[in-house]
């Protein structure tokens, strides 16, 4: 498990701000490095946009190297705030945050960072399209049809309201000082800026672009590297950026390559054909480590497995039938035998992280594995044996389909009837023709505050009730009291509300395991791991 320290904690209205700068190393000018990296997938959607690429491994092939926001997390320490684009921040009330850019940063394309670009990133046309700022309300897909090729994806605008379901906007104080407003006291602004979504755009860049796919293929940020090649479901190739306002990069291209075969993967990793491979499930930790000169990095990171349910298939209403399978599932088994015991089951959807602002609740655990009282459940619900679709993704996650082949083993244990249907992509999954039934997922904590994931992903404008897999009422009600109220026992006394209803009385979801990162690569490689999904390629993690 990661040990968070207080220094991680966003703090509440009125604390002090962080400004620790990131170290400014400087190199000799001679020919630089560069690495290949085999990943299982570079993006989900094709893009290179950080709204519109939502994903485990978008976060890799984004932070630290390519997309940077006004607050950075510290990706190589406790994942808390960091000084970034901006130097300083403080509040002006309990719903306005103002912060003072940092001079001199240089987008890829020459142009320097002003508020105007600040202004842009979180405007109605980069991300919230039409939509108001005011929380407690699902905003769909078939909400927002682009009818142009520059228009916003139709998911864009509601998956921005996730992050922020009350920012009225940002004011240009000066060249270099922003305001947030919000429509609503928010006592983790600060930690909504370092979150996946809130890095920053360049202005000019966008208004070049003739389409949105255009520009989302190949944006124009201000991180240590920039994009040069980017094919789709191919490659990805970022150079470095010599103007960057950190030093200079100490590589001189990361190509990261789709591999989605895990032995393909190591395979080309021990040829030396990769530097680095990606995801690697932990029997394979072995062979690697038994290769001469090479090594494997890794930990738990602050993301957790879970499996979701969709309500609208007609046996999966029933909230029996759900809690049937979560008491069905032995989580303990599951971890020794996939990941021999190098990852744990968490106290349900909770990180320790949330210890920093005294939110995570203390005696909370995940449902007992309990097979007589699944049958119980499943015969108080006269379930009659109907099936129950899997819809399972072939080891998009590390170890998906082996473990969803052992939930189908548990739950037919009890007499739940679940058929996997195997599909090739999240289009797939989420496909609204047919009967759907059971996903696999996973939950990130973006900030050291419940708001995510309890709300970003289950409220009432999270991905699950996007997609009408499933939504309640009292948590909708609830996801307002986390998001607006700046009394930390109100707030926590929501959160323990929200773990009742989505874990025991309505389950939206059943947490597995906390998620481990394991990557391997040649020892002579003077890097680090970070805890997360995240692969940090700048001057302070790299020794020439």
């Amino acid at each position: 498990m990661l040990s968070i320290n207080r220094r991680g904690a966003l703090g509440l209205i009125g604390a002090a701000t962080g400004t620790l700068i990131l170290p400014r190393m400087t190199f000799a000018q001679g020919k630089r490095p560069s690495v290949t990296i085999a990943v299982q997938k570079i993006t989900n959607n094709n893009t290179l946009c950080v709204w519109n690429e939502q994903s485990n491994v978008g976060e890799r092939v984004f932070f630290p190297n390519l997309w940077e926001g006004l607050i950075l997390r510290d990706w190589m320490g406790n994942q808390g705030p960091v000084a970034g684009l901006a130097t300083e921040w403080k509040r002006i009330d309990d719903k306005t945050l103002e912060l003072k850019l940092r001079q001199g940063v240089k987008f890829h394309n020459g142009d320097e960072l002003t508020a105007d670009d600040v202004v842009f990133s979180f405007s109605k046309e980069r991300v919230f399209g039409d939509t108001e700022p005011k929380g407690g309300k699902t905003i769909f897909e078939d909400d927002h049809k682009p009818t142009t090729a520059k228009e916003l994806p139709a998911s864009v605008p509601g998956i921005g309201r996730r992050l922020w379901p009350a920012l009225a906007g940002v004011e240009a104080v000066d060249k270099y000082t922003v305001r947030f407003h919000n429509t609503t006291p928010d006592v983790t602004l600060e930690g909504r800026l370092y979150a996946y979504g809130s890095q920053i755009a360049n202005r000019r860049a966008w208004d070049e672009a003739a389409s949105f796919t255009e520009w989302a293929r190949k944006p124009v940020t201000t991180g240590p590297y920039m994009v040069s090649e980017y094919k789709p479901d191919v490659s990805l190739t970022l150079v470095a950026f010599d103007e960057y306002w950190g030093g200079r990069p100490p590589l001189e291209e990361i190509r990261f390559v789709e591999v989605p075969e895990v032995a393909s993967r190591v395979n080309g990793l021990l040829s030396g054909e990769y530097d680095f491979a990606c995801d690697l499930p932990p029997d394979q930790i072995g062979t690697v480590q038994a290769a001469s000169g090479f090594e494997v990095q890794g930990s738990t990171i602050l993301n957790h497995r879970i499996s979701v349910f969709n309500t609208q298939n007609p046996v999966l209403a029933d909230p029996l039938v759900r809690r049937a399978m979560t008491h069905a599932i032995d989580r303990k088994a599951i971890v020794e035998a996939l990941w021999g015991g190098q990852t744990v089951v968490p106290p349900g959807l909770q990180f320790d992280i949330f210890k920093t602002t005294d939110m995570f609740i203390d005696g909370w655990h995940a449902p007992e594995f309990n097979p007589e009282l699944a049958r119980d459940l499943l015969k108080q619900a006269n379930y009659k044996g109907d099936a129950i679709p899997y819809r399972l993704l072939n080891n998009y996650y590390t170890n998906q389909t082996s473990n969803g082949q052992i939930m189908v083993e548990m739950w037919k244990q009890v007499g739940l009837n679940v058929e996997i249907q195997m599909k090739e992509n999240w289009a797939q999954i989420h496909d609204p023709e047919g009967i759907k039934g059971v996903r696999d997922w996973s939950a990130s904590a973006n900030i050291n505050d419940p708001v995510t994931p309890m709300v970003t992903q289950f409220g009432p404008n999270g991905e699950m009730q996007q997609k009408k897999d499933w939504t309640n009422a009292e948590m909708n009600e609830l996801s307002v009291v986390l998001e607006t109220s700046t009394d930390r026992a109100a707030r926590k006394k929501a959160y323990v509300r929200m773990l009742e209803i989505c874990e025991r009385e309505d389950p939206a979801y059943q947490v597995l395991h906390q998620n481990a990162v394991f990557t391997g690569l040649k020892s002579s490689l003077k890097w680090k791991a970070a805890p997360a999904f995240a692969m940090d390629f700048r001057s302070n993690n790299w020794t020439m």
